[in-house]
């Protein structure tokens, strides 16, 4: 059986408004599905699948998130630094900001609205490659 990865991520967020601008203005995302008004479905040029479900209650529920964060990829390192400086024009809370990783990657960590920390990475080339067919990575073996 194949595996195509991890292409759909579902987030409950306490203002929805807020956390689509956020994605989309910032991230360039579109929205795919708007099935009412509680829960949009948000890609990225239809590979990928994020999901912001309205929380009902006025406060997230006190429990043991596992979630760390999520990653969204980028081609180069240059670019990572690009989004960088956006997200500063934009007063976007910084977690990490940019390096190199040892592992040959460069990448930042910010918060969303909901403070989930999204990380904007550039792999390192010998890890992943790009398809040239579809823009999409797969791993080198």
């Amino acid at each position: 059986m194949s595996k195509l990865g991890i292409r759909h991520i579902a987030l409950r967020v306490q203002d929805l408004q807020r956390s689509r601008e956020f994605y989309e203005n910032f991230l360039g995302m579109q929205a795919d599905w708007e099935p009412d008004a509680e829960n949009v479905y948000l890609t990225t040029g239809g590979q990928d699948n994020l999901a912001l479900h309205q929380v009902v209650q006025t406060k997230v529920p006190d429990q043991l998130e596992s979630l760390d964060h999520f990653g969204f990829v980028v081609s180069t390192k240059q670019e990572v630094d690009e989004f960088y400086q956006k997200a500063l024009s934009l007063s976007l809370p910084i977690v990490k900001a940019p390096k190199d990783h040892r592992d040959g990657a460069r990448s930042f960590y910010l918060k969303d609205p909901d403070g989930v920390v999204v990380q904007i990475i550039c792999l390192k080339a010998s890890r992943f490659q790009m398809k040239p067919d579809d823009k999409s990575f797969e791993p080198v073996r």
